[in-house]
């Protein structure tokens, strides 16, 4: 029964580990909550000194008031440095940073980080994919990995 309820209770949840900035209207509804494009920021949970912004579209209606509509996959990523960063001693070449469902059931937004040893940058790339189409909306976000303020 958890393996069931838990998925549920976090579509209802909202981003996890993001805030919310804010959110303008895109569309009046006459029943239920407005289309908007929200902005939510997450700092990256294993390098200090990243913040991420992510806006996403959110379907208002009835439905979108219950969370029970689906989301369409239109965001946008935006990294930047905002302190030392520090790198873990282990930093895995990929990781997902952030993840939230879009949908009720088969849709998500994934952020993943990868590490660009090469040329010493830190890539994020948000995905949102349908379990059952494949991943094609994406956008990514580069953060070089550079001295802060002396240090």
């Amino acid at each position: 029964m958890k393996r069931f309820v838990i998925p549920l209770l976090l579509a209802f949840a909202g981003p996890l580990a993001a805030e919310e900035v804010g959110c303008v209207t895109t569309a009046w509804k006459l029943v239920g909550a407005n289309h908007r494009v929200c902005i939510y920021a997450f700092d990256d949970p294993r390098v200090g000194g990243v913040t991420c912004h992510v806006s996403q579209a959110r379907t208002g209606g009835v439905a979108g008031s219950f969370g029970l509509a689906e989301d369409p996959s239109q965001f946008s990523l935006a990294c930047r440095q905002v302190g030392p960063i520090v790198l873990p001693a282990k930093l895995p070449k990929d990781e997902v940073v952030f993840s939230e469902d879009t949908s009720l059931l088969f849709k998500e937004t994934k952020i993943t980080r990868f590490h660009d040893q090469k040329r010493n940058v830190l890539v994020y790339l948000a995905i949102s994919r349908k379990i059952i189409e494949g991943a094609p909306a994406n956008a990514i976000s580069t953060v070089p990995v550079q001295p802060w303020g002396g240090k």
